[in-house]
């Protein structure tokens, strides 16, 4: 089990952290949500020879704060505590992560209260949108999976049993440490509370590959709402690869740089025409992911979905200005600070490099290599991943919006109702 510690001697508090190899890409179709509800369960669900109650009743009498959360590829852990806890917290820590209890009349509230998160997505046409332009996306892949009531309802206590065998041993798990406690203390107690850990003769499936380039289309859900939502998504490089540094400079000025990007300026600056618009790029281990979005009127919905592909088409074959291009960097690096403003921020993301197989010296490189970047990499980079024309692109509004793009589009798929 890989460890990571970070001393911060300026409060009596201590952070302690695990990232577990475990995700929604790793849920088995038919039990899609089964990580999440996993690690919900581990939080709430009680331990061997401790109601779940009572658990909630120790952290409480400690003020400390237990929290949980599953993405597609990691799940992390994370207890908050003062130092004077420290063993009784640690203790408390690795009893919840190696011996849960999954108590069935928690688990039959916690699938209830799953059931109906999913139901209420419906009456939120932003998430819905996002849910399912990452399903459509991904369609066919692993990193598509999405949860439903129905997959939710199925999920047995049993499941929950094998999925902790599998994913919760020390082949899969790094921990990091952060506050008020030393090297030589801190292997003591983790060798105490998690020394005799060992792991299973089960082993967890590896990591499902990169999912492959979805053929272009545009895919509409029908919905009666004020406001049709747009979302367009390309593959892109992954945080391993060199186009990374290009790409974060490519995405801001496009769009996730607020009120100068180029697509907020456009569409809602000079044009009035969405209230809420940007872009957003996601990178990982293998692959990345870059989307654009935009809330419009109904009748404003063809010339969105005209200026968004000029302006990634732009992108693609002119230089970025200087200008522009210094104040990116500019803004970028000095954000980039406030990424490591606390000990614990720092620790998670060093375990982070390490579970995602990136060099130790990513975080210290980057701002050289963001700063390298010219213009001409940004286009290389755009011109060969972001082809406006090969973009999947999902659009819920209602019934008009759909004949128009029918009229304009030669390929547009109409799907039926949210995943479930």
């Amino acid at each position: 089990m890989v460890v990571y510690l970070l001393e911060d001697r300026e409060l009596p508090l201590l952070k302690i952290t695990a990232v577990i190899r475990t995700g929604s890409i790793y849920d088995p179709p038919g039990q899609e949500g089964l990580a999440e509800l996993t690690a919900t369960m581990m939080e709430t669900g009680g331990i061997a020879g401790m109601t779940g109650a009572a658990v909630d009743e120790t952290l409480e009498s400690m003020a400390a704060l237990l929290q949980t959360s599953v993405n597609r590829d990691y799940g992390t852990f994370s207890l908050s505590l003062l130092r004077n806890d420290l063993e009784k917290g640690l203790e408390l820590f690795s009893r919840i992560l190696r011996q849960p209890a999954f108590e069935q009349d928690r688990l039959t509230l916690a699938k209830g209260l799953k059931i109906e998160e999913l139901r209420r997505i419906g009456d939120d046409p932003q998430k819905l949108a996002f849910r399912e332009f990452g399903r459509i996306i991904y369609e066919g892949s692993p990193w598509g999976s999405v949860a439903s009531r129905g997959s939710i309802t199925r999920l047995q206590r049993v499941d929950l049993i094998r999925c902790h065998e599998l994913f919760y041993n020390p082949e899969n798990i790094m921990i990091a440490v952060s506050g008020d406690i030393g090297r030589a203390e801190a292997q003591i107690l983790l060798n105490r509370y998690f020394g005799t850990w060992k792991s299973t003769e089960m082993k967890a499936p590896p990591p499902p590959p990169p999912p492959l380039p979805r053929a272009r289309g545009i895919f509409f859900l029908s919905k009666e709402i004020s406001q049709a939502i747009c979302l367009f998504g390309w593959l892109a490089p992954s945080k391993r690869d060199v186009q990374f540094y290009p790409f974060e400079i490519l995405d801001f000025i496009v769009g996730s740089g607020g009120f100068r990007s180029r697509i907020f300026q456009e569409i809602r600056t000079n044009r009035g025409l969405a209230y809420s618009t940007g872009s957003f790029y996601r990178a990982r281990k293998e692959h990345g992911l870059l989307g654009a979005y935009a809330l419009t009127k109904p009748e404003s919905v063809l010339e969105v979905i005209s200026l968004i592909q000029g302006i990634i088409r732009e992108v693609g074959v002119k230089p970025v200005p200087p200008g522009e291009l210094a104040m990116t960097k500019k803004a970028i690096l000095n954000s980039f600070i406030f990424s490591f403003t606390s000990a614990d921020q720092i620790a998670l993301q060093q375990l982070l490099l390490k579970y995602n197989d990136l060099p130790d010296d990513f975080l210290a490189s980057y701002r050289g290599k963001i700063d390298n970047v010219n213009a001409d990499a940004i286009r290389k980079a755009a011109g060969l991943h972001l082809d406006p024309e090969r973009a999947v692109v999902f659009i819920i509004g209602n019934e008009a919006v759909y004949r128009d793009i029918a009229k304009r589009f030669d390929r547009v798929l109409k799907i039926e109702g949210g995943h479930d």
